[in-house]
């Protein structure tokens, strides 16, 4: 088995680093911007870059995107689905598209942290952490970032292939994420449970590693009892799961 943790914008792999390193399991954590112009176009090259067998696929924000996207190209793989500030849903906004762009291209990540990026985090995040956030944008290539903004702007909504999606999912949202769709998707899936982090913001990943490592080794631990599973053996899972509550309550940074 392996853990697929996939990045949000306008950061890269090396934010899930903290996390990654109190996971009970190997995981990998790609940086989606150089392969491909399209959510699609990555979670085809992340898929092709995984060992055979079954995932679990962690994805924040537009990494969450790409976790959707990954369990529509290979159903049969997928054994747990985590959205860490995502949703499956897109409207489009194709000014607000041109306007970041065009931002971007003008004034770089200086220009756009504060109006895009900055708000997201929750406003009681440590400074170490706020810091380290707004470093990691920083040092993103702009070019990159702005493959990033027309990957998301571009993106299929597939809210109604979730809605179908016979395998676990995982929300995961901040309590102060402006952006975070909340126990209201987990309500409409068919196996899903929803989880809040008191305090966080959107960047779960580095606002609370702790307790999304926490999070994810217990809900990884079930998939894969004694790391043997094989891709035949998803189905089988997933249908000694079919109770799943809606609602696994609240937890707490640090507790």
């Amino acid at each position: 088995m392996q853990v697929v943790l996939l990045h949000a914008l306008p950061l890269d792999g090396s934010m899930w680093d903290a996390v990654r390193s109190e996971l009970d399991t190997v995981a990998i954590a790609p940086t989606l911007y150089g392969l491909g112009e399209t959510i699609d176009a990555w979670a085809s090259a992340v898929l092709d870059a995984t060992d055979p067998g079954p995932l679990v696929v962690v994805g924040n924000s537009i990494g969450g995107s790409c976790a959707v996207e990954m369990a529509r190209l290979a159903p049969d793989r997928m054994a747990l689905i985590v959205l860490l500030g995502a949703k499956p849903g897109h409207r489009p906004d194709p000014a607000f598209r041109d306007e970041a762009l065009a931002r971007l291209a003008r004034d770089g990540m200086a220009g756009c942290w504060s109006r895009y990026w900055e708000p997201l985090l929750g406003p009681d995040v440590v400074p170490s952490a706020r810091s380290a956030v707004r470093a990691l944008a920083f040092a993103q290539d702009v070019d990159d970032v702005a493959r990033g903004v027309r990957a998301f702007h571009r993106r299929v909504d597939r809210s109604d292939f979730l809605r179908v999606w016979d395998g676990p999912v995982l929300v995961v949202g901040g309590e102060r994420d402006p952006v975070a769709p909340g126990p209201a998707l987990a309500a409409e899936l068919r196996q899903a449970r929803h989880v809040r982090v008191d305090g966080a913001g959107h960047y779960l990943p580095m606002e609370a590693p702790s307790t999304i490592a926490t999070l994810l080794n217990a809900a990884i631990d079930p998939c894969f009892p004694g790391q043997t599973s094989s891709v035949g053996d998803v189905a089988g899972q997933r249908a000694a799961r079919r109770s799943v509550p809606q609602d696994a309550g609240v937890v707490r940074p640090g507790a």
